[in-house]
């Protein structure tokens, strides 16, 4: 039986897409590459490039950019994905995390949107455009346990995928 690990998207299959892994023995996270080269705009120039009146920026232009990884995780019941930025994105290239941790439940693997295609949502506060490259080291995973309380209720099954469960 298969407790926990990460398979390609079937989209990224032919597209040389790796599976992510630890760079060290001691390492709880999984290093996530991009399955693609993205632009991720600076926000000080969205804000700059738009007519402010009355302070009114539309929310609609002003978003996270979601960087594809071409990979779906499975795991135990129990358990969720814990999406985590690289310690070297904020301090170096001024990349954030835009919703500050990613959380992959594990009945997101293989659901009807997306297969459960893990993406990462980043937000460069940076004064430049920052590309990431295919193949760039964006992001990290790591595998949690979690509990439940005595009166768990839920309302609902997941039936998509990004931002279904909401």
């Amino acid at each position: 039986m298969k407790k926990r690990g990460f398979e390609i998207v079937t989209k990224y299959v032919e597209e040389d897409t790796h599976l992510p892994k630890r760079a060290t023995h001691h390492s709880a996270g999984y290093d996530f590459e991009a399955a693609e080269e993205v632009v991720i705009p600076s926000i000080w120039k969205q804000f700059l490039s738009r007519k402010i009146n009355d302070n009114v920026i539309t929310e609609k232009k002003i978003k996270p950019v979601l960087v594809p990884t071409g990979v779906k995780a499975y795991m135990m019941e129990d358990e969720f994905l814990q999406l985590a930025n690289r310690s070297s994105n904020p301090l170096k290239r001024f990349l954030l995390v835009s919703n500050g941790v990613g959380v992959i439940d594990s009945d997101y693997y293989n659901n009807p949107d997306n297969e459960g295609h893990i993406m990462f949502q980043f937000t460069n506060f940076g004064v430049k455009d920052i590309v990431i490259k295919k193949g760039e080291r964006i992001g990290q995973g790591i595998f949690l346990p979690f509990l439940k309380a005595d009166q768990d209720q839920t309302s609902h099954d997941r039936t998509g995928g990004l931002g279904s469960s909401d």
